[in-house]
């Protein structure tokens, strides 16, 4: 799910028309800053064409939609019930697709009509603000553009303390179960070893890495292990597909439906794991020829939703109510599906800086901004560090896989994903006017998205305070 801020080194700065090539051409055109469509294609035109073929483009967009959200997915259908899961997956997978293409249509409306050559996620919500009929709105447009930017910090981070929690529980049972591992892939169960270390200070182990990993500032120094870290999962995916595909047998075992709040548990986790939309406008704005997106979006997603629901099915069906925060978990302790969980944990390992990237491009030049030329190296990487030990402490403090990505996906994922494209949709177009059909539909929408962030989110802290207390009682315990 990584994203690349728009003003990068990769485009040349046309936040102005005086800076666009083409502004001569423009500035002559028939009613260039028209609201119709077919100026979309002045918007095409506007920055420089080189840049990502089709299928680069739908690699990274597989890329930016699969990660450890894919590993949760047999829980999530667990929380959702056996055949209201899969229903549910099919339902998320369009409506999110369908905001994707909201927020693409109103980023064109906007070149098309602002003269501007691409536009990133806050800023089409800020032009789309002043270009709305209330006055209020007009006036705070730039609030839209940092609630964007401040839930893009939320969601990259909150990934980042994901991937803590990954890497502690899987190196950590890949240790526990050492001296018990085999080439017996056939067992069912995973025999752990006592008295090992706990998941938390395999999380500070983790720490000093990361750090220096997140001192890579420069994204073409990056590019070869994030290559590696892509040929590792893929490999992982291919293995573990194999593994439940040639085990998992029918049961009718399993419940059709749950209740709600388990249900608001798989909202969270399937939303984080459907939360792409961070990086549709970039890939969109990289691409040589940007006309075809719309089919690369839906190809694409139509990839991802059938590994969603492959492995989100065929996991629960294999693992029933043994299936834990992330599928590699409830992988047999055999020397392959050991390496499986090394190879996918380089990849999160790796993948980390990636996600780092979009939040330290948002927080890091405001920081150094305020310093003179001298401490400019220096606040950057204290401010990196700073940010990693932040989304170590957190992990730190909820160290449950399963609560801390359906906290992530209830707050930030559904905010991003669900609940601001469909208003957006009628901030930008309601003075041109909408029917009332589309108006309804886009309210129902954002209204479904933000009964998924408060639900998501009480069960989810409702769970963490519950284990919170559990886990002091038997402290207490120990101690007395």
């Amino acid at each position: 799910m990584s994203t690349k801020k728009l003003t990068s080194e990769d485009y040349n700065d046309y936040s102005s028309t005086e800076n666009s090539p083409d502004h001569d051409s423009l500035t002559s055109s028939p009613d260039a800053s028209s609201r119709s469509s077919d100026n979309f294609g002045n918007y095409q035109h506007l920055s420089e064409r080189t840049g990502t073929s089709t299928l680069v483009t739908l690699i990274h967009l597989l890329k930016g939609n699969i990660g450890t959200g894919l590993l949760s997915l047999p829980l999530a259908v667990k929380n959702a019930g056996i055949v209201v899961g899969p229903i549910s997956l099919v339902v998320m997978a369009v409506v999110a697709v369908h905001c994707m293409q909201l927020l693409v249509k109103c980023s064109h409306y906007l070149c098309a009509k602002l003269q501007k050559p691409f536009l990133d996620y806050g800023n089409v919500v800020m032009y789309s603000l002043e270009e709305c009929p209330n006055l209020w709105l007009r006036r705070h447009s730039v609030i839209g553009r940092l609630l964007v930017e401040f839930f893009l910090i939320l969601t990259q981070l909150g990934f980042c303390c994901v991937y803590f929690v990954f890497l502690a529980d899987n190196i950590k049972q890949i240790v526990d179960v050492a001296n018990a591992t085999s080439n017996n892939c056939y067992q069912n169960t995973t025999t752990f070893e006592s008295g090992s270390m706990d998941s938390r200070l395999y999380m500070l182990s983790f720490l000093p890495f990361i750090v220096l990993l997140v001192y890579i500032r420069n994204w073409k120094y990056l590019a070869p292990f994030s290559l590696l870290a892509n040929l590792a999962m893929c490999v992982s995916l291919v293995l573990i597909y194999w593994y439940i595909f040639s085990s998992a047998t029918y049961t009718n075992n399993l419940p059709p439906t749950t209740e709600w709040k388990s249900y608001a548990m798989f909202f969270g986790t399937a939303i984080f794991a459907f939360e792409g939309i961070g990086v549709v406008l970039p890939l969109e704005n990289h691409m040589a020829k940007p006309q075809k997106f719309p089919v690369i979006l839906y190809l694409g997603m139509a990839i991802v939703t059938v590994l969603y629901l492959t492995l989100g099915v065929m996991g629960y069906i294999r693992f029933g109510d043994e299936i834990k925060g992330s599928i590699t978990l409830n992988l047999p302790a055999c020397w392959l599906y050991q390496s499986v969980k090394i190879l996918y944990s380089f990849g999160i390992f790796i993948t980390y800086a990636v996600q780092f990237f979009v939040a330290a491009e948002i927080i890091v030049p405001v920081a150094v901004a305020k310093v003179s030329e001298r401490w400019e190296l220096w606040v950057n990487l204290a401010v990196r560090t700073a940010l990693v030990i932040i989304t170590c402490a957190l992990a730190i403090l909820i160290p449950r896989l399963a609560i801390v990505i359906t906290l992530v996906g209830s707050i930030s994922s559904s905010t991003l994903a669900l609940i601001i494209p469909p208003l957006l949709e009628i901030a930008t177009y309601y003075g041109d006017g909408m029917s009332k059909w589309t108006i309804a539909k886009n309210i129902v929408i954002s209204v479904v998205g933000f009964v998924g962030f408060v639900a998501g989110t009480y069960v989810s802290m409702e769970k963490l305070v519950a284990q919170t207390i559990s886990m002091t009682n038997i402290t207490a315990n120990n101690v007395s």
